[in-house]
């Protein structure tokens, strides 16, 4: 009889320490252990960390660690870390927390207009894991130049605007290849023959594009900008381009930030190759990032025979255009009477 007793007790005893024990891995799996008030957010876990470094940086989110811990080791992940960027949300638990540490979000990348190859990785670089210096140096890599057909004036040219996906700890190298493999699709057989057939190069539409795009935010009037700049380049004239001095002029300054809203008689003497008045044909590189409206625009310019054109003061925003020298010049005497009433009638209202 004793013994019998002494096995009920031991089996109470031992089932009763099953349900503590299952409360506890219950609570230890299913209860919620988050201690941020916000919805939702990201970690970014950097590459080649360990299972004590993650610790660390979840630590200042996670209620209790010990449960943390315990799911993490049931589960695996300590000798499973992953790295990159994963989205956290108010009220997981642990085992919700270990399976998010497994889902690495990619980010969407969206990038246009940069002026220069400096801007676009700073961009870059403060969106993914790798920095701006380590993306430049890998864009400017002297045999990459070389094997592409770049320059470190013209290898802006890979980056075509768009909208693209990359996770976050994804290196300088892996970023660039897949920004090489997005430009040799984008310059498809297609529109490398739409360029060949106006007597230019990926690279030198891209160029084109690049100046039509600073010229016109009208992307309607973006193929009859574009055709005026062919017409001048098959009569050999200099583009005149004011956005490239203006790109010439921040370049001596070595200051893009600065803003510049007028191109004044002594800025067309500078002395730059993206100086287009003082040089006949292309510059050596863009001077933007254009976006895929302006390089489509060089592709399939309008057909027309105009030469010149200048800010039209009956239509903000567009332009107007002649084919010869004496029409411009009654269009740019209509501007600049505009312009001179307006400079009037600011400084009466001061």
């Amino acid at each position: 009889m004793k013994v019998k007793k002494i096995v009920s007790i031991a089996s109470v005893v031992v089932i009763l320490a099953l349900l503590i024990y299952g409360v506890y891995l219950y609570r230890a799996i299913f209860s919620e252990n988050t201690t941020f008030s916000e919805t939702e957010f990201y970690v970014h876990i950097p590459s080649e960390s360990n299972y004590e470094e993650v610790k660390a940086i979840i630590s200042p989110f996670v209620k209790n660690m010990e449960h943390f811990e315990m799911i993490a080791n049931k589960r695996s992940y300590p000798e499973n870390v992953k790295s990159g960027r994963f989205l956290f949300k108010k009220g997981m638990n642990s085992f919700d927390l270990v399976s998010t540490l497994r889902q690495n979000v990619p980010v969407k990348l969206a990038f246009n207009n940069q002026e220069r190859l400096e801007n676009f990785v700073g961009r870059v670089g403060s969106q993914i894991e790798a920095d701006s210096i380590s993306l430049l140096k890998t864009f400017k890599d002297s045999t990459f130049l070389k094997e592409n057909g770049f320059t470190e004036d013209n290898v802006i040219s890979i980056c075509i605007p768009n909208t693209y996906e990359f996770y976050w700890n994804t290196s300088a190298l892996k970023f660039r290849d897949k920004m090489i493999k997005e430009y040799r699709k984008f310059w498809n057989p297609a529109r490398t023959s739409q360029a060949a057939k106006l007597g230019l190069t990926p690279i030198q539409a891209t160029i084109l594009a690049s100046i039509v795009h600073k010229e016109t935010v009208k992307k309607d009037e973006r193929p009859r900008v574009a055709r005026v700049y062919l017409n001048r380049m098959n009569l050999q004239m200099p583009l005149q381009a004011d956005p490239t001095v203006i790109f010439a002029k921040k370049k001596q300054l070595a200051n893009f930030d600065t803003i510049i809203k007028r191109v004044y008689f002594n800025d067309l003497k500078i002395n730059s190759p993206f100086n287009t008045y003082a040089n006949i044909g292309l510059p050596p590189g863009p001077i933007a990032m254009p976006d895929i409206t302006a390089i489509e625009a060089v592709l399939k310019p309008e057909k027309n025979d105009f030469i010149y054109f200048c800010a039209s003061v009956t239509k903000f925003g567009y332009h107007e255009f002649a084919s010869d020298l004496n029409q411009h010049a009654a269009n740019r005497k209509k501007y600049v009477e505009w312009l001179e009433k307006q400079i009037a009638e600011s400084k009466m209202a001061k």
